[in-house]
């Protein structure tokens, strides 16, 4: 008996698209926030610079009668920081849109506002990386002294919180000046009834620290009273007047095994002794997340000497190599394979995984991040008072939206979505900030 089943008529069925599409992974923005905004006016070049008058000692004895005092020099401190253009684009060909289910035009201007929030969010972690004040849980000794344990707890909170407070870090909602007698009117924005009105620290911690945080039994008592009076996104709770918000951009660094480097002929380096540091940046967010331990040192013969080694096999990566002649390399190698335009053009970045990679020679200074132990991942938390850092921003956030012909696109083929900012992140006060770094006993991936 002939039978016609379904899997004979494949080429009829008509296949299905949902009309809606799925949703992105949440990102927690909150960092950008905090900076004080700040305007760098047209026409005054890219570099902010603000001055800040030290304090004049105070005098050490009384007067003598008739004496006058030496007196006291003036000491002004600057800071500066210099506005960069950042932007981007998604390009489209008309056939695209005529062809595709979803409005991709649409689409790419989502994606386009998703990726300047999200930009400016990854380079505010990233300068306030330039950091000084550090603490590592349980008084380890540096970010390679960390180990399994060493997770975010309220001792080192209080630390902290303890070093901001006599330093003098201004408080959010709190006056320049001491206020000797808070509003008790019930009304009021400082009223002494009112939690949210308080002055407090802020910070920023990553989502796996927040939850070290959550098993502790005294920060649980106190979220459970300040969860109905949450000021900030992503708000995970209030301690001894610290208010912390947790987020998952925030940037973390895991230690590897070294990579191996042989000397070769085939560059410029002079004779020496060098070290190869490999890092390894997220493809979506570009941190270097990855870092390798440092090598031993590689004997090179010049002048024509080179450094050869092959990129680690790990997907959703790409390279960065650093030579020097210390066990602290602080520039960039260059390689052919490195980016052929823009500003790290030649430069030993973005190398592709599994890759042989030769380094011709010494590029750019740039400072790599410090690499925990072998297999280790740390995480820092951001605490800081009013005043700490700044967004300067030279020009608004613009975007354009290009959908008709021009002289270059004559039969208007291509859509274009762009965006550009020009800003920049500056500390403003290195003494009102500082971040705590650990491990977590929590993993990303399910268990």
């Amino acid at each position: 008996m002939a039978t016609n089943n379904s899997g004979s008529f494949q080429a009829d069925v008509e296949n299905y698209i949902a009309q809606s599409t799925l949703p992105l992974a949440r990102r927690q923005l909150v960092v950008y926030q905090f900076g004080d905004p700040l305007t760098l006016p047209k026409g005054r070049g890219v570099v902010y610079q603000a001055a800040r008058w030290n304090r004049v000692p105070l005098p050490f004895a009384p007067l003598s009668e008739g004496v006058p005092p030496i007196g006291q020099n003036m000491t002004v401190t600057m800071v500066s920081a210099t506005a960069l253009q950042w932007g981007d684009k998604i390009t489209l060909t008309d056939v695209a849109e005529m062809t595709i289910k979803h409005p991709m035009f649409q689409i790419a201007k989502e994606l386009c506002t998703l990726a300047v929030s999200e930009t400016l969010e990854r380079n505010t972690f990233n300068n306030l990386g330039g950091g000084s004040q550090v603490n590592y849980v349980n008084s380890r000794g540096s970010r390679a002294a960390l180990v399994t344990g060493d997770v975010l707890n309220l001792h080192e909170i209080n630390r902290m919180q303890a070093a901001l407070s006599t330093l003098g870090s201004p408080r959010f909602m709190g006056d320049e000046q001491t206020d000797t007698k808070l509003d008790a009117d019930a009304g009021g924005a400082r009223a002494s009834n009112d939690p949210r009105g308080m002055p407090h620290y802020t910070a920023v911690l990553h989502t796996l620290a927040a939850q070290d945080l959550r098993e502790n039994s005294t920060f649980v008592l106190a979220s459970s009273y300040s969860d109905i009076n949450k000021l900030y996104n992503a708000e995970v709770g209030e301690l001894g007047g610290v208010r912390f918000c947790a987020s998952n951009m925030v940037p973390f660094w895991t230690g590897f095994a070294t990579v191996a480097g042989t000397a070769g002929t085939a560059g410029s380096l002079a004779t020496g002794t060098y070290f190869l540091l490999i890092t390894g940046s997220d493809t979506q967010n570009q941190y270097e997340s990855y870092v390798a331990q440092v090598s031993t040192g590689i004997s090179v013969t010049g002048p024509n000497g080179s450094i050869s080694f092959t990129t680690p096999n790990v997907a959703g990566y790409t390279f960065n190599a650093y030579i020097g002649t210390t066990s602290s390399p602080g520039n960039l190698g260059l390689s052919v394979l490195g980016p052929i335009s823009g500003p790290m053009q030649g430069q030993a970045t973005q190398l592709p995984p599994n890759t042989a990679v030769v380094i011709t020679g010494t590029g750019v200074a740039q400072v790599p991040p410090a690499a925990p132990a072998t297999g280790t991942t740390v995480y820092p938390t951001y605490v800081f008072g009013r005043g700490a850092y700044g967004q300067v921003k030279l020009d608004e956030i613009k975007y354009t939206y290009l959908d008709k012909a021009d002289k270059s696109d004559p039969l208007n083929q291509l859509r274009v979505v762009g965006w550009k900012v020009m800003y920049g992140t500056i500390l403003l006060n290195q003494l009102f900030f500082g971040r705590i770094e650990s491990t977590s006993a929590f993993s990303a991936t399910f268990g």
